[in-house]
């Protein structure tokens, strides 16, 4: 019966089509060591023609042509290229078209970790990938930091140490978080090893050039901390919802799945054995005991499953809380990348702030040497009024007393001399100027 079970199970998992360029057979990666580029690309068709005869490369069609995958296989740590469409993946995974669309790599979809019945969705940055109680498989496998993904999964894999027992798709969504976070932590510190000179060089040099290195410098930044604080959400969103932690233990779901299988086919077999003798036979005393060992063996075996669920169900509360502690570590550490993209943006807005308060100085300065320059003009024109009062076409006497042109200009200056002073005196009274 065990062997009939696990030829039943190998048979349901029948592997994907593999295409190698000029071959049909699969290209399976012994090593750790992977591919620069996998096999199976330059056998895509050729790019999509638009009308006018231009022909464009490397396009395809959406939704009916195949995609490249990496597989990698969780019993055997080996790594394989695929090229697989669509339709075959959803069945294979048994995913809905909107969940394969959050990894479709021509549109945009903000970082998601979704739990399903037999997989796990995850798009975090350049890992787009679907986990499964027996493979992953990775979206994009020209990308270099895909590449980088599955050596490492193989790595870790072949390397597993002594008493580790954290299910497969709990290692392969730790490498993916590991991975997400690295990235984003390292163009957090990217950021900030740019940031901080710049803004301490507008600070002593604000020019136009300046300016706009930082307006660049603050787009980068609030699309970077956008997208660390969705990663932030994502993983505490699953750390409050025990459901969804749940939904995400695919080894316990499969056991318990093979489990009811082979009780099925043991009380299959009970009633093919009842169902073997002859309903018109007479019932015999002697035979009254052994459909009631059937019985206790039906009971026993209800029992059994019923005390395998009351287990199921603590080993899921323990894993529960195994994964919420994975989750609680990765979430410290992109939380500590959010914390510093913060700070940056502080400190920008400080700077900023500087800046500005320089800017509202030196433009107080410019009024108040404008208003001392008015001051000085008003006091000029009075000279202009008594010589447009002196060159009137008039005779007086005045002309005819000595020196009058010299008592004429100290009058005069004296008199703007002294409403100088005085506006200064008032200027000084009101604090409209630092005197």
């Amino acid at each position: 019966m065990a062997a009939a079970g696990a030829a039943a199970a190998d048979s349901v998992k029948q592997p994907l089509l593999l295409h190698q360029r000029g071959q049909g057979h699969a290209a399976s990666l012994s090593s750790p060591s992977l591919p620069s580029a996998p096999p199976g690309v330059a056998a895509a068709g050729p790019g999509r023609r638009f009308p006018g005869g231009l022909d464009v490369p490397n396009l395809k069609k959406r939704g009916g042509g195949t995609r490249s995958w990496i597989r990698v296989d969780a019993a055997t740590a080996s790594v394989q290229t695929l090229e697989v469409d669509k339709a075959t993946m959803m069945r294979r995974c048994e995913l809905p078209a909107r969940d394969l669309r959050l990894l479709d790599p021509l549109f945009v979809y903000p970082s998601t970790i979704l739990g399903r019945e037999r997989a796990i969705v995850v798009n975090l940055e350049q890992i787009r990938c679907v986990i499964t109680a027996d493979e992953v498989l990775l979206l994009n496998s020209l990308d270099s930091y895909v590449l980088q993904y599955a050596a490492e999964l193989q790595r870790r894999l072949l390397q597993r140490a002594e008493g580790d027992d954290l299910p497969f798709e709990f290692r392969a969504l730790e490498l993916s978080l590991e991975a997400a976070c690295s990235f984003l932590d390292a163009q957090a510190a990217e950021l900030e090893i740019e940031a901080y000179p710049l803004l301490d060089e507008l600070t002593s040099k604000i020019s136009t050039l300046n300016l706009e290195r930082v307006r660049r410098l603050k787009s980068r930044l609030v699309a970077l901390t956008r997208r660390v604080q969705k990663v932030r959400d994502e993983i505490e969103q699953l750390m409050d919802d025990d459901g969804d932690m749940a939904e995400m233990y695919l080894t316990e779901k499969k056991l318990r799945m093979e489990s009811s299988f082979y009780g099925d086919q043991s009380l299959l077999g009970y009633n093919s054995v009842g169902a073997g003798t002859s309903a018109s036979a007479p019932v015999s005393p002697v035979s009254s005991p052994t459909e009631s060992r059937k019985l206790e063996k039906a009971f026993s075996l209800c029992r059994s499953r019923h005390d395998s669920v009351k287990s199921s169900d603590n080993t899921a509360t323990e894993h529960i809380q195994e994964l919420e502690m994975l989750l609680e570590a990765y979430f410290v550490v992109i939380d500590s990348s959010l914390n510093k993209l913060t700070s940056l943006k502080e400190y920008i807005d400080d700077t900023e702030d500087f800046i500005n308060i320089q800017l509202d100085n030196v433009r107080n300065q410019l009024i108040q040497f404008e208003l001392l320059l008015t001051t000085a003009t008003f006091v000029v024109a009075i000279f202009g009024v008594v010589a447009g009062v002196f060159g009137m076409n008039f005779e007086t006497s005045v002309f005819s007393i000595e020196n009058a042109f010299q008592w004429t200009l100290i009058i005069t200056g004296v008199v703007g001399a002294f409403i100088f002073c005085g506006f200064l005196w008032f200027f000084k009274y009101k604090r409209l100027m630092p005197l």
